[in-house]
């Protein structure tokens, strides 16, 4: 029985952050929708309590909500941002509509150094995210920092051990979020940190060996990315070679990317792999489609109908392995069964049908990169393997603004292609999370050869994150962009024009569709 922090999600995109950032301190934790919250506080091992953001206002009518007697569950308790106003208004407080928005970067003022602000500066910066705010604090409550709009930054009850932020403690634009986290977990939770990546890469494969049984058999699909590979050393760590990779060549790789995967994956794994050549198959679907949704689920759809067919090679191939994680979940469906917004479909999550008759085995569906990386590393998986940097399941279809018509594919995959090896060849792709190439569907006049064109525009995007939750954009160096510049537009007939793409995430995405 390992210490537990229970999560309550109301509906914030940054829900699975929160216990991302618990897990960072070695302490289990559990995500939970407000209706099973009660239930779970009950359980053993229970520590702590954190209540979640969410899009509602806590005072409107249909806004989530739980038993007030959590609060007196005995552990204590950290609401944060629809979690600290539902907090004041169960307790009699008051919230209202705020004069005045804050969203992003924020100057906070400490006014209490007391047990959650031990240790952090006087005045820092944190990520505020609301349009309401707290007017009148519950009995027994007193201000704990703020802000040049938000008077009640920070609250708390020190007798009760409650206490509540206005800002996002997860997210990194908090500046010194993880010292008030460590605060709350180590300090007045009193956890001692029983929980390691070792641990759970045991008690993820004997989950997928109790799913699966003594005889069932699994069709991994396959991509090459490190979540995939995870899957596959889980999977195969679980139930040996009854785990069959497939590898869908679908016409939206990277340059290169089919044989870089058949390579890697025949060194390192001794599951069964087969390569499915399914180019023209995908691409014809594609034809005429221009919506980013619709692309997701088409891409979803085939892929499934692929898996399907080779499903039927084996005996007992029942299960469909994923390598999903946690950010395509929160982005696609309301993971716990809260209120989180959809923002896009991705295609292992939102695009998969419903008569699917396949049990789906996600092992990562409630992790984010860089836990999988240290995952991958545990198992033993190669540095190569597990730095990867990401490549979107749909593939160049989330790049490609417009129609995914061969000739414009391939017109993405070269200047994808000269992206990434200028990058690498001047050692600017370390530390950066993400960096490609993105064919935007604008067109604009150029002069080659002293002649008008006009012809697309291409966007570069580099990006740095830990998560994929949030991230920054990356300013390569001149002379990195310039020779990116020139050569996509001498060797990517179709493209006059290169752009950087310099927004953060949010309010954009990482990719483009």
């Amino acid at each position: 029985m390992h210490e537990r922090i229970l999560i309550v999600d109301f509906g914030s995109q940054y829900t699975q952050l929160i216990a991302r950032r618990v897990r960072e301190h070695q302490v289990f934790s559990e995500v939970v929708p407000p209706h099973k919250a009660l239930d779970a506080s009950k359980q053993d091992g229970l520590k702590g309590i954190i209540l979640s953001g969410g899009p509602a206002s806590a005072y409107a009518k249909g806004a989530p909500t739980l038993p007030t007697e959590i609060l007196n569950a005995g552990v204590p308790v950290l609401g944060i941002c629809y979690g600290m106003q539902w907090i004041c208004e169960a307790l009699d407080g008051k919230v209202v509509p705020g004069e005045s928005r804050e969203y992003g970067f924020t100057r906070l003022v400490v006014d209490d150094h007391g047990p959650l602000f031990q240790g952090v500066a006087a005045d820092t910066v944190v990520w505020m995210s609301h349009g309401d705010r707290v007017e009148k604090l519950p009995s027994g409550f007193k201000n704990l920092a703020h802000s040049d709009d938000c008077p009640e930054g920070a609250i708390g009850n020190d007798d009760k051990r409650i206490y509540a932020l206005q800002f996002h403690p997860e997210v990194g634009h908090t500046q010194e979020g993880e010292r008030m986290l460590e605060n709350f977990l180590r300090g007045i939770c009193q956890c001692t940190g029983d929980w390691t990546p070792r641990d759970l890469a045991e008690e993820l494969i004997e989950k997928v060996r109790e799913q699966v049984g003594e005889e069932g058999e699994i069709v991994l699909g396959l991509s090459g990315g490190v979540d995939s590979s995870v899957v596959g050393a889980i999977c195969e760590r679980a139930i040996g070679k009854r785990c069959h990779a497939i590898f869908v060549d679908n016409g939206l790789l990277r340059a290169g990317e089919r044989e870089l995967v058949d390579t890697a994956f025949r060194e390192h794994f001794e599951l069964d792999l087969t390569t499915v050549d399914a180019e023209k198959r995908f691409l014809d679907k594609l034809a005429g489609v221009t919506d980013p949704e619709t692309k997701r689920k088409v891409i979803g759809y085939e892929f499934v109908e692929i898996f399907r067919e080779q499903a039927k090679r084996f005996k007992n191939a029942n299960f469909l392995g994923q390598g999903t994680l946690y950010p395509d979940v929160i982005e696609s469906v309301a993971a716990h069964g809260g209120p989180t917004a959809v923002i896009k479909s991705h295609h292992n999550v939102g695009g998969l049908p419903d008569d699917l008759e396949m049990d789906l085995v996600e092992p990562l569906r409630l992790l984010f990169k860089d836990e999988v990386r240290e995952l991958g590393r545990v198992l033993g998986l190669p540095e190569a393997m597990v730095a990867r940097q990401p490549f979107p399941g749909p593939g160049l279809a989330v790049r490609c603004v417009g129609e995914c018509t061969p000739k414009r594919i391939g017109l993405l995959r070269e200047a994808d292609r000269v992206v990434r090896e200028e990058f690498e060849a001047r050692d600017e792709h370390v530390g950066v999370w993400q960096y490609f190439a993105v064919l935007t569907g604008a067109q604009s006049v150029g002069v080659m050869g002293d002649q008008r064109t006009y012809e697309e525009a291409c966007a570069i995007r580099a990006v740095q994150s830990n998560d994929g939750m949030t991230a920054d954009w990356v300013y390569p160096t001149r002379e990195c962009l310039q020779a990116i510049s020139n050569r996509i537009i001498n060797s990517a007939p179709g493209i006059n024009r290169v752009v950087l793409d310099i927004t953060s995430k949010p309010p954009g995405t990482i990719e483009w569709e």
